[in-house]
């Protein structure tokens, strides 16, 4: 019999990181961490150190990091070092996996950007969370779960695995198409393999399907034509459409640029934008979309280019209305503490403000 799905949903890393060093330390049989950015200062080091201690101990750990992310590590000691130690470790590297090199491995396309741990197959950690202490205070949403998703997880990361090996995976493993729907809360990835989008898939779906509200955080917004014409016309029949984007990424100007061309569009269908605050390095970096009370989606999955169309990726997505409404709440709490963004101040701005954003337009598909 399958366990009931529970979780907790955290909205800063430092509270998620209390609870995955708690976890980890109690580890019996097995550590799983699939990561795009580790940074081995204090939170990184001490998880390192417990993962340590714990593989000393027989549980088998594997740690599998994106080489662009964690490019601090690629071409150093620390594989042969963690090994000495019991410690398996992978850099994600390849541009598709068992057929050729990608020459440059800080390419911003073809990234493995998921962020999975499963500890002893039993608990389960996903979100927007990065290792680093750099971003102790960002507002990212990340979930530990306890339940049936657990396997899917760990099952996701293994594929993964073997990828990063330079193994094929059959794709009647991993093709999660028929079940996604079936499932309360189940975990799904994104990889820019053709008929392998699956979250992409599920997000404009259900914005199609929507008939009340949709509600979008995301800390990169720079949506696909497909994706930007679901949600306009979503709000154009009525659907109360917000979305919450940071004051100021911690990317290059581009980025705003790039979210700042498609205002326009938004908010003369109706869509209602609000710009979260940076203060004190506090950047909006969560990941999540509710529509409706019935549907929600929270991971590493950004609402750009990149990440919907080019890199690997990793959701949960669920029909659980109190998850949805739990996801909500947060929502709210930091739309209260944005600046939204009113049509008409957006129109009167000087022209000379809105060049960069037309000339934007010319590269923002390949973001």
């Amino acid at each position: 019999m399958l366990m009931e799905n529970t979780w907790n949903l955290y909205a800063l890393n430092k509270e998620a990181w209390k609870a995955i060093l708690s976890d980890c330390s109690k580890a019996q049989k097995s550590i799983v961490l699939e990561q795009f950015i580790f940074v081995s200062d204090d939170f990184g080091q001490k998880l390192i150190d417990i993962c340590v201690e714990r593989a000393k101990a027989g549980v088998k750990v594997r740690f599998l990091w994106d080489a662009a992310g964690s490019f601090s590590f690629f071409g150093t000691d620390i594989i042969n070092d963690l090994k000495s130690k019991g410690i398996e470790l992978l850099f994600w590297k390849t541009l598709i996996p068992s057929y050729f090199k990608i020459p440059d491995i800080r390419s911003w396309y073809l990234r493995n950007h998921r962020r999975t741990l499963v500890i002893d197959g039993k608990i389960g950690y996903t979100g927007s969370i990065c290792i680093s202490d750099a971003m102790k205070n960002w507002r990212d949403t990340n979930v530990r779960m306890e339940g049936a998703v657990v396997s899917d997880m760990k099952d996701a990361f293994d594929r993964m695995w073997q990828k990063a090996q330079g193994q094929r995976v059959p794709r009647k493993i991993y093709d999660r198409r028929l079940g996604v729907r079936k499932k309360e809360f189940a975990y799904v990835t994104n990889s820019p393999a053709p008929g392998q989008k699956m979250i992409y898939r599920e997000i404009v779906k259900s914005i199609r399907e929507s008939r009340r509200y949709i509600y979008m955080t995301s800390p990169y917004f720079v949506p696909t034509h497909r994706l930007l014409r679901s949600i306009r016309r979503a709000a154009m029949r009525g659907v109360d459409v917000r979305i919450i984007i940071p004051e100021k990424t911690d990317h290059y100007p581009t980025l705003d640029l790039a979210a700042r061309s498609y205002f326009s569009q938004l908010l003369s269908s109706g869509a209602r934008i609000f710009l979260y605050p940076n203060i004190d390095g506090n950047l909006i970096h969560s990941k999540s979309i509710i529509i409706d009370d019935k549907w929600s989606t929270v991971g590493s999955l950004n609402l750009d280019h990149a990440s919907l169309l080019y890199n690997f990726e990793a959701n949960i997505i669920t029909s659980n209305t109190r998850f949805t409404e739990e996801l909500a709440s947060h929502f709210v709490h930091d739309m209260n503490l944005s600046k939204e963004v009113s049509l008409d101040e957006w129109k009167s701005r000087f022209f000379w403000e809105k060049i960069p954003e037309i000339l934007i337009k010319l590269v923002r598909r390949f973001l």
